[in-house]
């Protein structure tokens, strides 16, 4: 209880920041409990944004910006009372940053929504609440690189020199004998995800027309970012 009693009192310093002018008043009873998981999980996502920007996992941390915008929605009383403000015009800049993949302006911009935050909880006498830029994940389960972008970009340089690995791309293979598409392998119904990776973990000089397919030397992640790569393309083939 004393846990909940301190996010709430979180709440109360932030709200002020979030909604200038606006008359705050927290709710008591579940709604303070809702209301003080709701700000659970908004410190959840500020952690998350911050690995997936920092690695340049422009898509995640979109998501997870959008998840911040929601709940910050969810947190205040009516729609009038979301007016510019500091913290809304700190959105807007990491929200610019992502959309331009800009690393430097993305730390910027979580940096200054942070320090935003914290001036607000000593403004208003709870100084004691401080968050920060994390310097490690709790969420060691959820892996913040672009794990596609890289099987692709792996798939590219081991692959590339005899299958096309993007359909979109303008790419010629050094070795031209007969090797199928990426795209096409995806379109197989006969052939899933799991075939591709007993595939790049077995010693298939055999495979294919000449039966001289290379073996790539690859580790247990990249061989999961490759079938990760693939999945895509047999997601995007089947629609």
């Amino acid at each position: 209880m004393k846990f909940r009693t301190l996010m709430t009192a979180a709440i109360a310093a932030m709200l002020p920041l979030l909604n200038v002018g606006a008359q705050v008043k927290l709710p008591a009873g579940s709604a303070s409990t809702q209301l003080t998981d709701l700000m659970i999980a908004l410190q959840f996502q500020h952690i998350k944004i911050w690995f997936a920007g920092k690695l340049s996992n422009w898509d995640l941390a979109n998501y997870e910006l959008r998840q911040i915008q929601t709940n910050l929605r969810k947190a205040m009383p009516s729609p009038e009372s979301l007016r510019l403000s500091q913290t809304t015009e700190q959105l807007q800049a990491l929200d610019r940053a992502i959309q331009q993949k800009d690393g430097a302006a993305f730390a910027k911009a979580y940096s200054d929504l942070t320090n935003g935050c914290n001036a607000c909880h000593r403004a208003s006498g709870f100084g004691s609440i401080t968050i920060q830029v994390p310097a490690n994940s709790p969420f060691s389960d959820q892996l913040f690189a672009d794990q596609i972008a890289q099987g692709r970009a792996l798939a590219q340089g081991t692959c590339g020199l005899c299958h096309i690995v993007s359909d979109g791309s303008r790419e010629t293979p050094a070795f031209r004998f007969p090797a199928p598409s990426f795209s096409e392998i995806a379109s197989r119904p006969s052939f899933s995800a799991n075939d591709l990776r007993q595939l790049l973990t077995s010693n298939h000089r055999r495979v294919g027309p000449n039966q001289a397919m290379l073996k790539p030397k690859l580790v247990e992640y990249q061989i999961d970012a490759i079938v990760a790569f693939f999945e895509t393309l047999q997601v995007d083939r089947a629609r």
